[in-house]
C-alpha cells in the first residue's frame, strides 16, 4: 500500500489516526491515509487566515509560473495518478487518463487567468460630479476559500478549486474527498515543493462530517462545494454570510430529432450513459427520441449497450466498473425494480455482480417515478419517444435538476428554440450532455446549484470588486 500525508499550513502530518482506502472492485486495500482530526481543521484555518496577505501579495507572474511549474511536475506523474484514480475510486482506466489530462488543462488555464484577471477604468464624467476623476475596479480575493472536492473526478474536480485559489492569491483548505483522497494529496505535496506561501494551502483527508467545520467557521469567506444537493444545501445553510458555490446533482436528458444520423451520435451517447458506471453528474439519464426513428434507435442503443465492456476498471477497454460503495448499489438496483414494479420494460441489464452494475435500459417508465425524475448517478437510461419537439423539450425541464442537456438536431432554428427553453446551466447541441470544456462557465440552475465553475468564472466568484475614486 501506499501511505499517503496530509499537508497542513506547511507542514506534512505524518502520523495521526490512518484510514485505509479500499479498491471498490475487489476490496484489496490500497491506500494509507493520514486522517485530520478537528484540531487539524481549526490549525489549517488560523493559518490560512493569517496567509491572506502573503498569498494576495505574490505578484501576477509568480502565480502564472507556479501553475506553469505544478503542470510540469503533474505531467512527470501522470501514470501514477492516473492508476491511483482507478484503484481508489474504480473509475476506468480511459477516463482516469483522460481526467489528468484534463487537469494539465485546468492548472494551464489558472497561469493565463493570473496574468488577465484584472479590472476596468470606467468614465467617471458620466456624471457632472465624476468631471476630473479617475474612475477604476480592480478584483481582489475575498479571502480564505474552503473546498470539498468529490470521488468521481478526485484529481480534476479539486483542480477545479486549487486552480482558481493559485490564480487568484487566495488561501485554500480543501478537502479531498474521503473515498479517494490521493490524487488531490499529490497536487498538495507538489505545491509545497514549488513553494507557496506558508499556511496558504493545506488538504486534509477527513471523514465527511468533519467539512460542517469548513462550512461553519466564520473565517471562511467562500465554500466551494461539489457533491449532492443534500449535503449542498446542508453545508450552505450552516452560515449565510459565506459566498457559496454549489456543483450539485444532476439528471441530464437527451433530445434526439429526428433526421439525426444515429450511427453517427450512437458511440459516443452510449458512452455519455454508461462511462465511468454512470457516476458522471452529466451522464446523459433520459433520452427522448422522435417517434420516427424510435424502434431503430431503441434496437441499436440496446445492441452498443450490450457490447459494452464491464468489470475490473485495470482493464483499458472497461466502460462501465463499480460503484464507489456497496450501499449504492442497492440503490440503483432497487430504482430500477420500482420502475419495473410499475410498468417499466427492462431491456438489458438489472443485475450487479459485486460493486459492477450491469449498464441498464429502460422504456415505458412513467415519467413520475424516481428513475426519471432524480438523480440515478450510476448505469441507467431511460428512452422514451415523442412527436413534437417543444413536447420533448417540455418534458426535458420535467425534474428539479437543471446541470446541462444536450440536443441532438439538423434544425437550427429548434437548437435556438432549446437553448432558450431548456431550464439548465448548459445546453449542448449535436453533442452528449457530457461534453464539458475546462474553462467555459459550467454549473447549474434550480437544485443543480449556484455560482460557475472554469477557471476565469471561479477565479471571479473567488474574488470581489474594489473601486478605486482618484480625484484631484
Amino acid at each position: 500500500m501506499q501511505r499517503r500525508d496530509a499537508f497542513i499550513a506547511g507542514k506534512r502530518r505524518q502520523s495521526g489516526t490512518i484510514d485505509v482506502i479500499s479498491n471498490p472492485f475487489d476490496g484489496t486495500p490500497v491506500t494509507e491515509v493520514v486522517q485530520a482530526a478537528p484540531e487539524d481543521v481549526d490549525v489549517a484555518l488560523t493559518h490560512a487566515h493569517a496567509s491572506r496577505r502573503a498569498a494576495r501579495d505574490v505578484p501576477a507572474h509568480a502565480r502564472a509560473a507556479l501553475c506553469e511549474k505544478l503542470v510540469a511536475r503533474l505531467r512527470e506523474r501522470r501514470d501514477e495518478l492516473a492508476n491511483v484514480i482507478v484503484a481508489e475510486s474504480g473509475k476506468p482506466l480511459r477516463y482516469a487518463r483522460a481526467e489528468v489530462d484534463r487537469a494539465f488543462v485546468t492548472f494551464t488555464l489558472a497561469a493565463g487567468v493570473a496574468r488577465s484577471l484584472g479590472g476596468e477604468l470606467m468614465p467617471a464624467d458620466v456624471s457632472a460630479r465624476g468631471v476630473g476623476k479617475l474612475l477604476a475596479y480592480k478584483r481582489v480575493p475575498r479571502g480564505v476559500v474552503a473546498a470539498i472536492s468529490p470521488f468521481n473526478f478526485p484529481l480534476n474536480l479539486a483542480a477545479h478549486k486549487l486552480a482558481p485559489a493559485l490564480a487568484v492569491g487566495a488561501p485554500i483548505v480543501l478537502k479531498p474527498p474521503h473515498q479517494a483522497p490521493s490524487a488531490a494529496l499529490i497536487v498538495a505535496e507538489i505545491l509545497y515543493e514549488l513553494g507557496v506561501p506558508e499556511g496558504s494551502v493545506s488538504a486534509l483527508h477527513a471523514r465527511p462530517e468533519v467539512a460542517e467545520l469548513l462550512a461553519k467557521d466564520p473565517r471562511v469567506a467562500v465554500l466551494s462545494f461539489t457533491g449532492s444537493d443534500h449535503v449542498g444545501f446542508h453545508l450552505k445553510g450552516l452560515d449565510p454570510r459565506k459566498h457559496v458555490l454549489l456543483e450539485l446533482g444532476g439528471n441530464a436528458p437527451a433530445i434526439i430529432d429526428q433526421g439525426v444520423n444515429l450511427e453517427r451520435i450512437m458511440p459516443s451517447l452510449v458512452d455519455a450513459c454508461f462511462g465511468s458506471a454512470g457516476q458522471v453528474c452529466i451522464k446523459a439519464q433520459r433520452l427522448y427520441v422522435h417517434r420516427s426513428h424510435y424502434e431503430d434507435f431503441v434496437a441499436r442503443f440496446v445492441a452498443a449497450t450490450r457490447a459494452l465492456k464491464v468489470g475490473d476498471p485495470k482493464d483499458p477497454d472497461t466502460v462501465v466498473g463499480p460503484l464507489i460503495e456497496a450501499r449504492h448499489v442497492e440503490r440503483v438496483l432497487a430504482l430500477v425494480r420500482e420502475a419495473a414494479a410499475a410498468g417499466a420494460r427492462v431491456l438489458t441489464g438489472g443485475q450487479a455482480a459485486g460493486q459492477v452494475v450491469e449498464p441498464s435500459v429502460l422504456v415505458d417508465a412513467r415519467p413520475d417515478l424516481p428513475v426519471c425524475t432524480g438523480e440515478v448517478f450510476g448505469p441507467v437510461t431511460t428512452i422514451e419517444p415523442f412527436d413534437a419537439f417543444a413536447d420533448a423539450v417540455g418534458r426535458a425541464n420535467a425534474t428539479r435538476f437543471g446541470l446541462q442537456a444536450s440536443v441532438y438536431t439538423e434544425n437550427v432554428g429548434r437548437a435556438l428554440a432549446a437553448f432558450e427553453e431548456l431550464e439548465y446551466g448548459g445546453v449542448i447541441v449535436n453533442e452528449p450532455p457530457t461534453f464539458r470544456i475546462d474553462h467555459f462557465p459550467y454549473g447549474g440552475t434550480k437544485d443543480s446549484g449556484s455560482g460557475r465553475e472554469g477557471v476565469r468564472f471561479a477565479a471571479e466568484e473567488f474574488t470581489e470588486t474594489r473601486v478605486l475614486v482618484l480625484g484631484a
